[in-house]
């Protein structure tokens, strides 16, 4: 994918929508429900933009939705593209690519993880303080165009510190309101902090694989989230990261994970998600 077939997937979604986009959000698997929150939503199937590939995993709509949110204009990418569907990392990419020739210059990346801490819980959030790239390939391979960014970037801070300011104190606001209304016996802390752990899949990880994640210092384990976060700080942009953790990885109970039970996470968890991030997009 060259950086001319990003300027043109962006003139494409451009002409369908003339505003100018504040945020793209990423949704994960079981989290494609936020779309239906954007506002005068313009919704754009996968196979209608140019160079754009199908989404073929279950729980991933396959469309870009364009629309209003907390006062901005944003851009949902309804399903995301995944090494493991036999896409190649450039296909992978090439949304944030996009998006960066669309001139956005912050992007929230969401997913369904296992968690590798027992004080991480399925049903609770995640917020990417860093990662670990282990699916043995980087989407920056080969050679570079210096219209996206440097040949070398640097990714000491992949995951933008103000970005998880705001994201840490909206969480500490609904977590202190759903207490005071009863809706939890105690402010519960659901917006952990951790390293994500992004191995290529499709299969889960081992048991040995999520004690080596842990060893490494991976508190949550996906496929991933981090092509993309890779390709937008490349790009400049700014990048939050948050996980919804789905399960306990492999290993942790004895129990079998299987992609039902990620789903039904993500929907389970779906209210307080959607609050999340319609509370950091008003504030970016």
């Amino acid at each position: 994918m060259t950086y001319e077939n990003a300027v043109e997937a962006a003139a494409f979604i451009k002409s369908k929508y003339l505003h100018a986009i504040d945020v793209a959000v990423v949704l994960g698997s079981g989290l494609g429900a936020f779309a239906d929150e954007v506002e005068n939503a313009v919704k754009i199937p996968y196979e209608e933009i140019p160079h754009f590939v199908r989404s073929t995993v279950e729980g991933h709509a396959g469309q870009l939705v364009l629309g209003e949110l907390g006062g901005k204009h944003i851009a949902v990418q309804q399903g995301r593209f995944h090494f493991y569907e036999g896409y190649d990392m450039q296909q992978v990419m090439f949304p944030v690519r996009t998006f960066g020739r669309m001139g956005i210059g912050n992007v929230i990346l969401t997913n369904a993880a296992g968690s590798t801490e027992p004080e991480y819980p399925p049903g609770s959030l995640m917020l990417i303080t860093d990662h670990l790239n282990l699916m043995g390939e980087n989407p920056l391979r080969g050679k570079n165009d210096e219209r996206f960014g440097v040949r070398f970037p640097d990714m000491t801070e992949v995951y933008d510190r103000e970005l998880q300011k705001i994201a840490s104190e909206e969480a500490d606001d609904i977590a202190h309101e759903r207490f005071e209304k009863g809706v939890d016996d105690e402010k519960r802390d659901f917006l952990h902090r951790g390293v994500y752990c992004a191995l290529s899949g499709p299969t889960y990880e081992t048991p040995a694989e999520v004690r080596m994640c842990r060893q490494l210092g991976g508190n949550a384990v996906g496929m991933s989230t981090v092509p993309e976060a890779i390709a937008a700080r490349h790009q400049g942009m700014k990048v939050l990261g948050i996980s919804c953790i789905t399960n306990f990885a492999a290993g942790m109970t004895g129990e079998n994970i299987n992609h039902e039970e990620v789903m039904e996470t993500g929907a389970r968890v779906a209210e307080i998600f959607k609050q999340l991030l319609r509370r950091i997009i008003a504030r970016i």
